[in-house]
């Protein structure tokens, strides 16, 4: 068996991570934690000089944050630095500009429970972004353009009330929208800023069609599109004759994830997607040439570039693989060399983590589910303890690659298995499609029946399984201990749905125009009152004996605390003893370091008390 370590070691912060490169290259950002005043370390960002390809000189604090962590940042130009923060994870997004020189800061964005995107940075424009909010009506976003300098606002455009989504052009023009009614998709098109929208596509919500940018002449677009076919391809559409599609890619039985382009060659680049692994296809020789010649720098491992100088000389390039978060370099395209900034995770050394395998297997109706399974190492895949992770979402997918929950389960002597059940992302339409109105019923046998395949294989001891998830994968938990009480012998609840009625009128109010399309896919609290009762969790308590942790942030704009304040009355009222841990400076998931740290700790005691990994195979009990 390999050595355990500690709960801190795979939850903790990075020392230094997120690097971005300014514009011309003489300046690298990134995020360490920080502890000012005394108070416990939050991510903030950092300046330091480049020499070439080399950090030199002293690192400088540029932000002073201390109740959080700053969720995301970039450079505009090259003397400010663009992030973005909430308040105890209630998701209301504030945009702030830093001067890289002085540590000048400016809220853009000073508008209490509001929440604040940016749109499209200006790259030409040294003063203004584009960045929306929805102070007017929470419920929809217009757009605004807001000077860096001293965050006058400016409105771009307003939203009608139906506008989820906004696409500039390479100008940074607001030329195309993205509407809904609810249930039918709509894409809006102007030939300039001053003329009204028209709609050129409309298509029912199963059917998409996702702008991704305009081609280089600003005359086109390229997306990523469904229409006629399964799954998502990149194509060109002219919105002259917008019913006519000209394929550029396209990956059989899967959904491309996005597509990239050069701004400084003006050429599409590659698209991205993912099978069992990532996967990638380039358009274009210099970025393919480019990319072979860092893969053969770093052999065996995954790499992805984050971040780039104006003129493309050089870039941040983040190598990983499933047993490690990796390493970031600089790579100097001018002389081909790679300089080294730092590892992620130093304390966790890779040949003492888990492998990660795609696997398998066939559900009860026939369709085929796919997943990975990290065994622990050192042990003999037998009759292992096993924790069953189903992820959130639940429109989305579990990747293969480097997941800390699943190494540090391993490293604790639990193989862990993650599915993509129907309705996961990736796998085409009619996948996505089969998962409406089954939530608690087609898809949770999608789960229970990778638990069958886990014994069916020998690989797990039926005593010892336990279910844990969070979101939607909180909700598969709750789920899965009412409908097959018998299987699981410990359940960990994070930030999870319990009551599909409640749920659905406590979500955020810019969710609630789409909420017409939620009603179509998990169910209408009316007309199908009957199944949403029989698969809300809370409402079926009494089905309920198997060991529950449950966690919630108190801020969470997303799965309302109420889910599982609810949950734990409803147990305790028969006498059930369910753990429950709540924290008021988080939201949907626990960011602060702290706080993890708790969770995870006493997770692994809850599951250590109830699977008892260290012990040998039990008894398999029913299904």
């Amino acid at each position: 068996m390999p050595k355990q370590y500690a709960v801190q070691d795979f939850f903790r912060n990075p020392e230094r991570a997120f690097y971005r490169l300014s514009d011309d290259g003489r300046l690298l950002a990134f995020m360490e934690p920080a502890s000012i005043d005394g108070c416990m370390p939050r991510m903030n960002i950092f300046v330091q000089s480049l020499s070439g390809s080399e950090p030199t000189g002293e690192a400088r604090r540029l932000t002073a944050e201390t109740e959080r962590d700053i969720s995301q940042f970039f450079w505009k130009g090259s003397d400010t630095i663009i992030y973005q923060k909430d308040f105890n994870g209630d998701e209301n997004f504030h945009v702030l500009a830093v001067d890289a020189l002085s540590g000048t800061f400016t809220d853009l964005t000073p508008f209490p429970d509001v929440r604040a995107e940016i749109l499209d940075d200006l790259e030409d424009d040294p003063d203004h972004l584009l960045i929306s909010h929805n102070r007017r009506n929470p419920e929809v976003f217009d757009v605004y353009r807001v000077n860096v300098r001293n965050g006058e606002l400016e409105q771009v455009a307003e939203n009608p009330g139906n506008i989820i989504a906004w696409l500039t052009d390479h100008q940074g023009l607001v030329r195309m929208a993205l509407a809904s009614d609810g249930l039918d998709s709509i894409v809006l098109y102007r030939d300039e800023e001053s003329h009204p929208f028209q709609t050129i596509i409309s298509t029912d919500f199963r059917s998409t069609v996702a702008p991704q940018f305009f081609t280089f002449d600003d005359k086109a677009i390229y997306a990523l599109s469904n229409r006629g076919r399964d799954c998502l391809a990149l194509v060109t559409i002219d919105p002259a004759k917008p019913d006519h599609e000209a394929l550029v890619f396209e990956i059989e039985g899967h959904d491309l994830d996005g597509a990239g382009y050069s701004r400084l060659r003006k050429v599409l680049t590659h698209v991205v997607f993912a099978t069992d692994k990532p996967g990638h296809h380039f358009f274009d020789d210099i970025s393919a040439q480019r990319h072979a010649r860092i893969q053969d720098k770093l052999p065996g491992y995954e790499i992805a570039l984050q971040s780039s100088t104006r003129d493309e000389s050089k870039f941040v390039v983040a190598a990983y693989s499933d047993r490690s978060p990796g390493s970031r370099y600089i790579y100097d395209a001018s002389i081909d060399t790679l300089h080294k900034l730092g590892d992620i995770n130093p304390a966790l050394p890779e040949d003492e983590m888990a492998h990660v395998q795609p696997i398998q297997y066939t559900s009860r109706d026939g369709l085929t589910i796919h997943g990975y399974l990290t065994l622990p190492k050192g042990c003999d895949a037998r009759k292992l303890p096993c924790i069953v992770n189903p992820h959130g979402g639940p429109w989305a997918r579990d990747h293969w690659g480097f997941n800390p929950e699943a190494q540090f389960l391993a490293n604790r002597g639990y193989c862990v298995l993650q599915m993509n059940f129907r309705g996961s992302t990736g796998y085409g339409r009619a996948f996505w499609e089969s998962s409406f109105g089954q939530w608690g019923l087609a898809m949770q046998d999608d789960i229970t029946d990778g638990v069958r395949w886990l014994i069916d294989q020998g690989i797990a001891d039926p005593a010892r399984i336990g279910i844990y998830g969070g979101s939607y994968g909180g909700y598969a938990t709750l789920a899965g201990i009412v409908s097959t009480p018998g299987l699981y012998a410990a359940a960990v609840d994070y930030v999870g749905v319990s009551n599909l009625f409640t749920f659905m009128t406590t979500i955020p109010p810019y969710w609630r125009p789409l909420l017409v399309k939620m009603h179509c896919m998990v169910g209408d609290p009316e007309k199908d009152r009957e199944r949403l009762t029989a698969t809300s969790p809370a409402l079926n308590a009494e089905q309920i004996r198997t060991p529950l942790f449950i966690a919630q942030g108190a801020h969470d704009p997303r799965v309302n605390k109420a889910e599982s304040d609810q949950m734990v009355a409803a147990l305790r009222s028969r006498g059930v003893d369910v753990e429950y841990m709540v924290k008021d400076n988080e939201g949907h998931g626990f960011h602060n370091d702290e706080n993890k740290f708790e969770f995870y700790e006493r997770m692994e005691a809850f599951l250590a008390q109830h699977l008892k990994p260290q012990e040998g195979s039990g008894t398999p009990d029913a299904l």
